[in-house]
């Protein structure tokens, strides 16, 4: 005759254990999901946070604004590339640029001039992810050649002139999207894509730009892929764009 009390005890030792390994399950799915929520959180803030004061009007050096311990100066953080001046030394000039009316001089090689007005020009702007351009081009193929905007959307507005303007989608459709515009016509360049805009008609044409953030970046293809410093081995060009050497090395020499 079997020991019923040892039975129940082993019944209630694997029950007990059985339990145990459910909650430890229940624990660990918790913690995972934590930990990824949290990740979540982390990963949709960290691309380019809000302000949490109304302007960080950003100064060039931590011995301006108002900061003058050293080991500020030394260990200090940047906010978004800049340091942040105190908001009680704050000036009307730190939020101003003058001058966006005045047509720029397009003679160069390309027939364009573009004037930027980012946190470089209006310190301002520091984490305000904003700021705009001024686009001149000479009539008969002024040209701001292909680019692109690593962080930032630009949206266009046509003032004067006719732009043939457009973008290529990302690999591996490649798709070129383009438009003619006139006075009043608006266009975006989503960000990251490679844009340009060419001045088609026989009289100069101005843009503005606006951009979604206060230092886009610029990345002009042609100057970055000939132009680059060091250069490029040609044999990795010439590979890569199907050309012969000589090609390759005389396009770096424009560059």
């Amino acid at each position: 005759m079997p020991d019923l009390s040892l039975l129940t005890k082993q019944q209630n030792l694997e029950q007990f254990n059985q339990e145990s390994c459910l909650t430890t399950m229940k624990g660990v799915h918790f913690h995972v999901a934590f930990v990824l929520l949290a990740l979540a959180f982390t990963f949709a803030s960290a691309f380019d946070p809000g302000p949490l004061q109304d302007f960080c009007v950003a100064i060039n050096s931590t011995n301006d604004g108002g900061i003058g311990n050293i080991f500020v100066s030394i260990y200090a953080v940047f906010v978004n590339g800049k340091f942040c001046k105190d908001p009680k030394l704050a000036t009307a000039n730190d939020f101003f640029f003058p001058g966006l009316n005045i047509p720029r001089n397009t003679a160069n090689q390309l027939g364009s001039k573009v004037t930027l007005v980012t946190v470089e020009q209006i310190l301002g702007l520091n984490t305000l992810g904003i700021s705009l351009a001024r686009l001149d081009f000479a009539p008969n193929g002024g040209l701001n050649p292909p680019h692109t905007h690593p962080r930032a959307t630009e949206i266009l507005v046509v003032l004067e002139g006719t732009l043939y303007v457009g973008f290529v989608t990302s690999n591996p459709d490649n798709r070129l999207i383009t438009k003619v515009l006139y006075p009043g016509d608006v266009f975006v360049f989503p960000i990251g894509l490679i844009h340009f805009q060419f001045n088609i008609g026989n009289t100069n044409a101005v843009a503005i730009s606006g951009l979604s953030s206060q230092n886009p970046g610029l990345i002009p293809i042609a100057n970055a892929v000939f132009g680059s410093n060091p250069p490029i081995n040609p044999d990795v060009l010439a590979k890569a764009f199907q050309l012969d050497k000589t090609v390759v090395t005389y396009l770096q020499s424009r560059f």
